[in-house]
C-alpha cells in the first residue's frame, strides 16, 4: 500500500512538472493563429434603441384629391376643411385641394346654417362632394318659415307635421295656424256633411334651428272621410 501512495505521487509530481496536462490550443486557419472574440451588446444600450423606436412618429406626407361641388346652386358657399377655411364655393366654381392621407370633416355654410360632411382621403384616389342637395335644403329659406310636411288621416282624426324653420341670427317664437276642410257621412241620417277642422301650434328656435311639430285634427263622428290638402292659414313669429 506504500508502494503504491509512493508511485502515485512521483507520478503527479511529473505532471506539474514537465506540463503533461495539454492546454487548449488557439486555432490556427492558413497557418495564422486567430484569437476567437465574444462580443455582448450592454442592456442599457439595447434598451435605448428600442426607446427611439417606440417614441418616434413615421408621417407618410401623403396626399389624395378632394373636390368639393356645389352642384347647380346658385350662391357662394364658405367651405372649411378640418375647421381651417380653405375658400369659398360657387356656383360651377368647385373647389379642389390636396389634402394628407386619412379622415378629414369638410363644412359648408349658407348664412348660418352649415353642414358637415366625413371624408376618407387616400393616396392616388379622388374623392369629390356634391353639397347641391344640401344647398337646396338649407338656402332656400331666407325668412322664418313654417311649412306642412305630411299629413294622413287614421280613423276620425287627420295628423298634420309641420316644420317651423329659423333661418334668422337671433332666437324666435314662432306660430302656425293650421286649417283643413273635409265631408263625411253621418251615422244617422247617411247624409254627406261638410265640415271644417283646425288648430295651432309653436315652436320656440335658436339661431339656425328647424323643428317638426304634429297637430291632430278630430273629425266630427261618421264615417267615409273624404278631406282636403292641409293648410296654414296664418304664421307669426317674434
Amino acid at each position: 500500500m506504500k508502494i503504491i501512495m509512493l508511485l502515485a505521487l512521483l507520478i503527479a509530481g511529473c505532471i506539474l512538472a514537465t506540463g503533461c496536462v495539454g492546454q487548449m490550443k488557439n486555432a490556427t486557419v492558413n497557418d495564422k493563429t486567430v484569437n476567437p472574440t465574444i462580443t455582448f451588446t450592454p442592456f442599457s444600450n439595447m434598451t435605448s434603441v428600442s426607446a427611439n423606436i417606440s417614441n418616434s412618429t413615421v408621417t407618410s406626407g401623403l396626399k389624395g384629391l378632394l373636390k368639393i361641388s356645389s352642384g347647380g346652386w346658385i350662391g357662394e358657399f364658405p367651405v372649411s376643411v378640418d375647421k381651417t377655411s380653405v375658400g369659398v364655393l360657387a356656383t360651377k366654381k368647385p373647389i379642389t385641394l390636396m389634402i394628407e392621407e386619412g379622415n378629414h370633416t369638410v363644412e359648408v355654410c349658407c348664412g348660418i346654417i352649415c353642414e358637415q360632411e366625413n371624408v376618407t382621403i387616400k393616396f392616388g384616389k379622388q374623392r369629390t362632394i356634391d353639397f347641391s342637395e344640401q344647398l337646396k335644403k338649407d338656402c332656400e329659406i331666407s325668412e322664418p318659415t313654417a311649412r306642412i310636411i305630411g299629413y294622413y288621416l287614421s280613423g276620425d282624426q287627420i295628423t298634420v307635421n309641420v316644420e317651423f324653420i329659423n333661418p334668422t341670427t337671433q332666437t324666435l317664437t314662432m306660430s302656425a295656424d293650421i286649417n283643413c276642410g273635409y265631408s263625411y257621412i253621418e251615422s244617422r241620417s247617411y247624409d254627406r256633411v261638410g265640415n271644417s277642422a283646425g288648430g295651432q301650434l309653436y315652436s320656440t328656435l335658436k339661431s339656425g334651428d328647424r323643428e317638426t311639430q304634429i297637430l291632430k285634427l278630430n273629425l266630427a263622428s261618421g264615417f267615409s272621410y273624404i278631406y282636403d290638402i292641409p293648410t296654414i292659414t296664418q304664421t307669426s313669429s317674434k
